[in-house]
């Protein structure tokens, strides 16, 4: 649910005023929480992550109102593909799900040099932003190192954000990219039976609930041309996603918050719907198996998010690490370190190499 994605794409809503040759900006409540010096700007003491350093484009360590606005026009639809390097070869906005709605379609990422003749696995990116922004272009740097070894084809999805449609939608629509990805596997030389998923926040509880949900055929939903193909996953990444609803507590009850405007109502009030959308709730032993990373002072997901599930997935015997990250908040984890422990996860996972998927905690500071 990438909540940074949320909070900062609304850091500074501004109200333009011309007068006096002058142009008045009046910052707006989001931005005024953060801004705890109230020196109208916001710098890493007051808002940290990863998103930080994509909205501070001069990396001059502040966020500044122009730095915004261009963050601001980007999520709305203007942002650039992403700069793909040499090694990779980039098939952008291909339709998933029979429709035109560009919140149906996914970027296919492959080697231009494949390690070996077979068909390769394939590593599926969810975004984050609270179910109700964010997008698909920024998987790109997650997939990167993985495709750019030869030896992973990188997906990355959009879904129906939550102002076009309610849950179950934007499981529906991860499950419709699944399945058109098996559909299409010769076409694209992919390995059907080797797809894994990850996703960061909002992207990191629809990842788990690809996980969970494979044998809930409720939850499969009708989209696309491909309802034969199977929409599970060999295993699961989540990063910081929620993963029981009810148990978030605190603003997430409120009826503006983004789990209410997910489910349609004020959560506490849709709590049969709060539970289906949630990971926990279809935890089973043929669970694919589950890493899940998360910063241990995480305010806007809380850490014990990851600690259900994985308490979850271990009653029932499935394979499941956790990682904490400590002392980070929600995501800007070390880059290095999190692609180190994606790839020995999927390395395990998806070429069935005898590689350690490491529980060790990564403290904030290692890079």
């Amino acid at each position: 649910m990438n909540y940074q994605t949320t909070t900062a794409t609304l850091l500074f809503s501004m109200t333009m005023v011309m007068g006096g040759g002058m142009r008045a900006q009046e910052v707006s409540e989001p931005f005024k929480r953060l801004d705890r010096n109230h020196d109208g700007r916001l710098t890493k003491d007051e808002f940290s992550g990863a998103l930080f350093e994509r909205i501070d484009t001069n990396n001059d360590g502040i966020v500044t109102a122009e730095e915004d606005r261009a963050f601001a026009r980007n999520r709305s639809g203007q942002q650039q593909n992403p700069r793909v390097a040499e090694a990779v070869d980039a098939l952008l906005g291909v339709p998933y799900a029979g429709t035109d709605n560009p919140r149906q379609k996914l970027d296919l990422y492959f080697p231009k040099a494949r390690k070996g003749d077979n068909p390769l696995p394939v590593v599926v990116f969810i975004h984050g932003g609270a179910w109700r922004a964010g997008d698909k272009r920024g998987g790109y740097r997650t997939l990167a190192p993985l495709v750019e070894s030869g030896n992973y084809v990188g997906v990355s999805v959009a879904y129906r954000l939550s102002d076009e449609a309610i849950w179950p939608a934007q499981l529906h629509d991860c499950k419709a990219a699944i399945r058109w990805l098996r559909a299409n596997a010769k076409r694209y030389h992919l390995d059907p039976n080797k797809i894994g998923v990850t996703g960061t926040s909002a992207g990191g509880h629809l990842a788990a609930m690809l996980g969970t949900s494979g044998d809930v055929p409720d939850l499969d939903g009708k989209l696309g041309n491909h309802l034969q193909e199977s929409s599970r996953v060999q295993c699961v990444a989540d990063q910081f996603g929620p993963t029981e609803l009810l148990a978030m507590g605190g603003s997430h009850n409120n009826p503006n918050s983004p789990e209410s405007k997910l489910v349609g109502g004020a959560i506490q009030e849709m709590q049969q719907v709060a539970r289906q959308a949630s990971a926990t709730t279809h935890v089973s032993q043929g669970d694919p198996p589950t890493l899940l990373i998360h910063g241990t002072n995480d305010r806007v997901v809380p850490f014990s998010q990851s600690e259900l599930l994985h308490d979850a997935l271990q009653k029932v015997g499935v394979e499941t690490h956790l990682v904490p990250v400590e002392g980070a908040g929600h995501g800007g984890f070390p880059p290095q370190e999190l692609a180190k422990r994606l790839r020995q996860f999927f390395d395990k996972h998806l070429r069935g190499k005898d590689a350690v998927t490491s529980s060790q905690p990564i403290k904030q500071g290692d890079r």
